[in-house]
């Protein structure tokens, strides 16, 4: 729509009506808004409006137009996808779904204690829920992400040693690395330590040598980013500590019902993405991360996120849920805090803490049980195709697994390519990422797959690679 005066008034972007415009001005004592900007050096600013096309004004208009471009999409409801790195297509009951989507919660997870419906309950116990499957005592809100609970765990370890190199492997999902050396540079020396060719766990001679008093941590993924269950996890925690370094482990939530917990083999920060655990997978959304320490002050007065707890009312025999420590967090500290957070992610929290209550011990387990047999299925069906190498590591793998295409002649996009054609989703090519494995992807199966989409997998690379 547009004014008397001819000028286009958007019906999305509030305070967009002229009249409305200049009393607020007014009211600051701008002439324009150019003033607003006057911090920002002329050079930096653009002098003319955005090539934007003419904007949608009827709901009807813009919601026919999303539609469309959604529809261009092929997602995982329509072909089977074996691509994971990072995230999964997993299991998520209708509870979860549910639960966030009430009012109380996906209106008001960033509010105060006068706006809270239950929300700080909900987190304290999703908390205390990630506490006994981590077996670690202090468990904080959801980070954004799994790549930024990794690089916060790595961040509090400097401050705790007052060292200045951390260990992390050569094999550390290439996203989450990325976010790592972003997050640390200027604070921590990020140095890599090799893995085997053989088994893909670290190579414990290397972190050997690159160990030194220097260290503040050691980092590892369990499972490793190749999929590769890190048996020596508790060996690498001991070198870790023989020379006063923290242990950081990066675990996949979904595998501690068959695999140890981090603290029970002797880990200091625990550290991981939540999206396994009752979220969708999303175009771009749908992540969170979560950080667990001993309850320990050296430990949770690093903590730059917020923590939950327990504590008596003004009621005898009642109690509420609160901050514990507020004044650790940039909430309180502002510029003077260790970090900055916010609570973009907590809603995820939520939803991990009813599919955790939903599961409970017997679920978790028949979860992880379900992942490996499919996933020792699926290796056991493509290593019958001629040229292909599956897996590619001796390691046990936990639900995914490194295909090495070297000896078929084809490469992994030109495989990927003709799957898709296919109606099928490949593994994610690590030819560029990891040159040394040649042709080789990293292939994903979940407790979604069924045992009819592994063999018209198999059959289909079969005739792919014909």
């Amino acid at each position: 729509m547009t004014n008397d005066a001819g000028t286009a008034v958007h019906p999305y972007i509030p305070s967009s009506v002229p009249e409305m415009r200049d009393a607020m001005l007014r009211s600051i004592g701008a002439r324009d808004v150019a003033e607003l900007y006057a911090d920002i050096p002329p050079e930096l600013r653009l002098d003319r409006p955005l090539q934007l096309p003419e904007p949608l004004r009827s709901e009807h208009d813009l919601r026919r137009h999303i539609e469309g471009l959604l529809a261009r999409n092929v997602s995982t409801a329509e072909y089977p996808s074996f691509l994971g790195a990072g995230c999964y297509r997993r299991f998520v009951p209708a509870v979860c779904d549910e639960i966030n989507g009430r009012a109380e919660f996906l209106t008001a997870y960033g509010g105060e204690p006068y706006e809270d419906h239950g929300r700080f309950q909900a987190l304290f116990e999703y908390c205390s829920m990630m506490g006994e499957l981590l077996e670690m005592d202090v468990v904080s809100v959801p980070t954004f992400d799994g790549a930024q609970a990794a690089a916060t765990a790595l961040r509090m370890a400097g401050r705790i040693t007052g060292r200045h190199a951390v260990l992390v492997p050569a094999t550390t999902n290439p996203q989450r690395r990325s976010v790592i050396a972003n997050y640390v540079d200027g604070a921590l020396e990020v140095v890599e330590v090799d893995y085997d060719r053989s088994t893909g766990l670290l190579d414990l001679a290397d972190l050997r040598a690159k160990l030194s008093p220097a260290t503040a941590a050691v980092f590892i993924e369990n499972p490793g980013y190749f999929g590769v269950i890190e048996a020596q996890a508790p060996e690498i925690v001991a070198l870790a500590h023989a020379q006063g370094a923290l242990a950081v482990a990066c675990v996949d939530p979904s595998s501690l019902g068959v695999l140890e917990a981090p603290g029970a083999y002797g880990a200091d920060i625990a550290c991981g993405d939540l999206q396994p655990l009752g979220i969708h997978m999303y175009f771009g959304g749908g992540q969170g991360g979560f950080i667990a320490t001993p309850d320990e002050e050296r430990f949770v007065a690093e903590y730059p996120s917020r923590l939950f707890g327990l504590t008596r009312t003004v009621v005898e025999g009642e109690y509420g849920f609160g901050d514990v420590f507020w004044e650790r967090t940039s909430f309180h500290g502002r510029e003077e805090a260790k970090e900055f957070v916010g609570t973009a992610a907590a809603l995820w929290g939520i939803t991990a803490g009813v599919y955790l209550a939903l599961m409970g011990p017997q679920g978790m387990r028949e979860i992880g049980e379900t992942s490996m047999r499919l996933a020792r299925y699926a290796a056991t069906c493509l290593a019958t195709i001629p040229g292909v190498r599956a897996p590619r590591f001796s390691g046990i793998p936990f639900t995914e697994f490194v295909v090495d295409f070297s000896a078929t002649g084809r490469t992994v996009r030109e495989i990927n390519a003709a799957l898709l054609d296919a109606g099928i989703f490949g593994g994610a090519d690590l030819s560029d990422q990891f040159p040394e494995l040649g042709q080789a992807a990293l292939y994903c199966v979940t407790e979604l797959h069924t045992r009819d989409e592994l063999d018209r997998l198999a059959d289909t690379l079969r005739q792919v690679l014909a």
